[in-house]
Parts: C-alpha cells; structure tokens; sequence
C-alpha cells in the first residue's frame, strides 16, 4: 500500500516540475532550460530537505522522484504547446501552489520523524516548500519570490507550526500531512486572489 507521504511527494513533484516548466517557458526559453528549470523546481526543496537532516536525496537514490519530474515537465510542454498564451495563465499560479502545499506537509513530516525543534519544522516545511522555486528564480536572475512582497513562504511557515502543533495534539501523521498540505493551499490561494503582500521598508 502506498503511504500518504509517498503520496504527497509525488504530488509535490508534479506540480513544481509544470510550474517550474511553465516559468521557464514565460521567460522564453528554449526546450532544454524549460527541461532544466521544471526538473530543478521539482527536486531542489526535497534535495535541501533531504541534506538538512543528514540523508542522502531522495533523487539520488532512486529514479522515481525524477521520473515524476519528468513527467510533469511533460504535462506543461503540452499545455504550451496547445494553450496560445502561458503568460499569467491560471494553471501556473495553481500548479505553484499545489507543489508548495505538498513540500511544505512533507518537509514538516520529515522534519518531525527526525526529532527537529518546533523552529526546525517550521525551517524545514519552509525551505522545502520554497527551495526549488528559489533556485529557479535564481537561474532566471531574478530576486527569488520568497524575498519579496508576496505572499509565498509566509504559508508554509505556517502550514509547518500547524503540522508540528497537530502531532503534538495527537493527531496522526496522515492526519497532519493532509490538514497541512489542504491549509497551505488555501492560503496561498487566497493570497493570490485577494493580493496579500507583506509589507516593505519603504511602506512602513
């Protein structure tokens, strides 16, 4: 039987290998950076998660994790090529989302089965839940998302204090993992719809 965070992993890797495609065909790429660029949002925040608590990555010990990339890089190949228009398109900011809401459940997962801190869940639901799409920024050489105004860590964060608090409450793993993963999407989602922003320096 598949267990939920198998699951959600997956998931996770689908969705942030189109939106990291999706991002790379925005910014004109050519086939092979939108490749690189789907492939590297997918597996960067579990590559981070995976390192921080002392174990080797998840994407270097199997091919499935990359095989899941591949295929949501695929997914979005497909939808650019019939869609006329990717630029703003829906289908980027809820495939974002997606991938974000199941890093962030499985980074606070991994983090509680490793006996993290409440700070260290809270870290590693986040850095998982941003990482690859930082990166992806980073390679589009521009200053990644979760730096700016909007709304994109702030979710996780507090998709992974929710986690650590569920477990702490009694709660199971399955439990947390899917409350977590449904929150954070939420959220984000209604950030994007209503344009929740933090505040800047020059606006305080």
């Amino acid at each position: 039987m598949v267990d939920a965070f198998t699951v959600m992993n997956a998931l996770g890797l689908l969705a942030f290998a189109a939106a990291g495609a999706l991002k790379g065909a925005e910014a004109d790429l050519d086939l092979f950076g939108v490749v690189v660029l789907g492939v590297l949002t997918a597996l960067g925040g579990g590559t981070l998660r995976d390192v921080l608590v002392g174990r080797v990555p998840a994407a270097l010990r199997s091919t499935a994790d990359v095989t899941v990339a591949f295929v949501g890089v695929a997914l979005a190949v497909a939808f650019v090529v019939l869609s006329e228009d990717v630029r703003g398109h829906p289908a980027l900011v809820v495939s974002d989302a997606v991938g974000l809401a199941a890093f962030a459940a499985t980074g606070a997962l991994v983090g509680v089965e490793a006996g993290l801190s409440p700070f260290g869940v809270v870290v590693l639901a986040t850095l998982t839940g941003v990482g690859g799409g930082s990166l992806a920024d980073l390679l589009l050489t521009r200053v990644p998302v979760v730096l700016r105004e909007d709304f994109y860590a702030t979710p996780a964060a507090v998709g992974g204090a929710g986690f650590w608090a569920a477990t702490v409450g009694g709660a199971t793993s399955e439990q947390a993992l899917l409350g977590t993963a449904v929150a954070v999407f939420a959220v984000r989602m209604l950030a994007v719809r209503g344009d929740w922003r933090l505040p800047t320096l020059s606006a305080v």
